[in-house]
């Protein structure tokens, strides 16, 4: 395997689940995304991320999305837009990313394990 790192490591990361509560579609980027506003809970609140997700998602299809995100990397100015935390997806055949999300709802704020 490569690039082993310890579990004490691994737990730095902190991945969260939320809800998107909003999604609009910005065109003002080379590639279109999507500027998302996510309810983490009452610990964390509700953050902003942009995401490229046009190709498999639209707007509606993300309203009430529980999805995974990393809320503990530095803020990214990303066109006129700062991204408080990293959404989280597997590419398609595409390359295009597949939001990671539970299968069942939980509640938000819940730290992934």
């Amino acid at each position: 395997m490569k690039n082993l790192i310890d579990y004490s490591e691994f737990i730095k990361i902190e991945i969260r689940v939320g809800t998107i509560i909003s999604a609009e579609i910005n065109n003002q980027l080379q590639k279109p995304s999507v500027i998302l506003k996510i309810d983490f809970g009452e610990y964390i609140g509700i953050k902003k991320s942009s995401a490229q997700l046009t190709k498999n998602y639209n707007s509606e299809q993300l309203i009430h999305k529980q999805i995974a995100a990393v809320i503990n990397f530095p803020e990214k100015q990303i066109g006129n837009l700062i991204s408080e935390v990293l959404v989280l997806g597997f590419p398609d055949e595409n390359g295009d990313p597949i939001l990671i999300s539970p299968d069942k709802k939980v509640a938000n704020g819940g730290r992934l394990y």
